[in-house]
């Protein structure tokens, strides 16, 4: 027996979708040039760091936490990363090096958060605060430059170059979401990561190490974090003390505006995906209007307000 279509719920389950074709579609009436090819590239490069910490945020975010550190973590490992650059470290050597350092950073925050029971908000603010600290340190307040030379020239490549004409922020972005997909679709940890943000207590009592699930997925978003402070750094070709402020909110607001919910258990990376897609492409057309920037912050705030009604209105109809 087939089941009816139901377009009403087919709406619900779609918004950001069709959110997003909405919003290109009108920016696109209002300037032809909007869906120039060139265009399209440059709001993907520019989406592609926000929308790799906002998967790595999905993870945290299913298991009803947050990491308010991504930005700090971001800048502290552009920091370490300029500076072996610089001194003719391996290109190799310096990125794993840097991913595992970023690993490590949001490591520490979920063992406070999964041993030592420190809400997630104020233990993530501590590490945010920390870190950023850490990098005034290390960078004594200064940029650091990546240098002229044959490594330095090999890792511009990371974030300013291209693959069959496509930026390679792009293509990385891309592998990090198939392999964030597979993760939550098809493995253990992805089952656990939506246990555990569904029913905390439940997961632990069927067998979850709960702790463990949780150290690991803040260290997903360390690293991930640390993944886009390579690809700015690399593109700017220096690292900015100052980089990454604000970052965790551009985030958060992608996976909301993804439709993943803030009380766990629920969502898509997907719709994480397609939410940093309706903020790059919204950053772009306030851009092309000749928008102030103090009137895009209210325009994206506008926006995620919306999608968390539209989020609550969506659990409330589904029960």
């Amino acid at each position: 027996m087939t089941r009816s279509f139901d377009f009403r719920t087919f709406v619900m389950e779609n918004i950001p979708l069709i959110g997003l074709i909405v919003l290109m579609a009108a920016v696109s009436l209002y300037s032809p040039n909007f869906l120039t090819v060139d265009n399209l590239l440059n709001i993907l490069r520019q989406t592609s760091i926000n929308a790799i910490i906002a998967m790595g945020m999905t993870f945290v975010i299913l298991t009803a936490g947050i990491d308010l550190s991504v930005g700090s973590i971001l800048a502290f490992a552009g920091a370490v990363c300029a500076s072996m650059i610089a001194a003719d470290t391996p290109l190799i050597v310096a990125l794993l090096t840097t991913l595992v350092i970023g690993a490590a950073l949001g490591a520490a925050s979920g063992s406070i958060i999964a041993f030592f029971g420190v809400q997630a908000f104020i233990a993530t603010l501590v590490g945010m605060t920390m870190v950023r600290g850490l990098v005034l340190v290390y960078t004594d307040g200064r940029p650091i430059s990546t240098g002229d030379f044959d490594v330095a020239n090999s890792f511009y490549e990371v974030g300013g170059g291209y693959i069959a004409g496509i930026p390679i922020p792009v293509v990385i972005a891309g592998v990090v979401f198939l392999a964030c997909w597979y993760v939550l679709n098809y493995t253990r940890l992805g089952r656990y990561v939506y246990a555990i943000g569904g029913n905390e207590q439940v997961a632990q009592l069927a067998g979850v190490n709960v702790s463990r699930v949780k150290v690991i997925v803040y260290a997903i978003s360390g690293a991930l974090s640390a993944l886009a402070g390579i690809i700015l750094t690399a593109r700017l070709e220096s690292a900015q003390p100052t980089a990454g402020l604000a970052y965790e909110l551009d985030a958060i607001a992608a996976v909301v505006l993804g439709g993943t919910s803030l009380a766990g258990g629920r969502g898509r990376i997907t719709g994480t995906l397609i939410g940093a897609l309706i903020i790059g492409v919204l950053n772009n057309a306030l851009n092309i209007m000749d928008v102030s920037s103090y009137y895009q912050m209210i325009a994206k705030g506008a926006v995620i307000l919306l999608a968390v009604v539209l989020d609550g209105r969506s659990k409330a109809t589904s029960k």
